[in-house]
């Protein structure tokens, strides 16, 4: 019976873009994802929409942890409270539940402010430099950092494989080269 179930649960994913499917009560929404993947722009745009959101604005953890391939690594890099630097590792599912209930209380909007892009064959590195809001409507951020993401393409999808990032702080400024440029430069 199980794996009747199995079998049925699997035609419906791969036939249906979208379903509702209730267990016990609970209504489960399965979304097909892919065309947000399916370039880097897509990706990354996906990546900073799905953390992003007011206060008690629900976020798409889902979504959020289908950009990554399994196995991927999201790591915080920065220094401790003796002023050694330190790299915390985590899951999706690890950040998500570290940050979900930070980001409803607070408020968080990652923007991308600047890009620098290095492609060999199916992978990408992409330099990422943010600012970070409490609200969409909020004129200055309260951090700005950069985001180190590692990407493979496999042909049909962009996965992220790791997600690394640091904070700027007064004694570590972010570079003017990993800022936006001004156009009479």
């Amino acid at each position: 019976m199980k794996q009747f179930l199995l079998i049925l649960s699997l035609s419906i994913l791969i036939t249906t873009p979208a379903f509702a499917q209730k267990t016990k009560d609970v209504e489960i929404q399965k979304t097909d994802y892919s065309p947000l993947v399916a370039s880097l722009e897509t990706t990354l745009g996906t990546l900073y929409l799905s953390i992003s959101g007011d206060k008690n604005e629900k976020r798409d953890w889902d979504l959020f942890t289908f950009l990554f391939k399994d196995d991927a690594k999201l790591i915080t890099t920065g220094v401790d409270y003796e002023g050694k630097l330190q790299a915390k590792y985590m899951t999706p599912a690890e950040y998500t539940k570290s940050s979900k209930s930070w980001m409803l209380k607070n408020g968080f909007y990652e923007k991308e402010i600047h890009r620098i892009v290095h492609t060999y064959g199916n992978i990408t590195q992409v330099f990422s430099t943010f600012e970070a809001y409490h609200s969409e409507a909020d004129k200055e951020p309260f951090t700005k950092g950069i985001n180190s993401i590692q990407l493979m393409y496999d042909g049909t999808r962009w996965y992220i494989i790791n997600l690394m990032w640091t904070n700027e702080t007064k004694d570590k400024p972010i570079p003017a080269k990993y800022l936006p440029q001004d156009e009479n430069n």
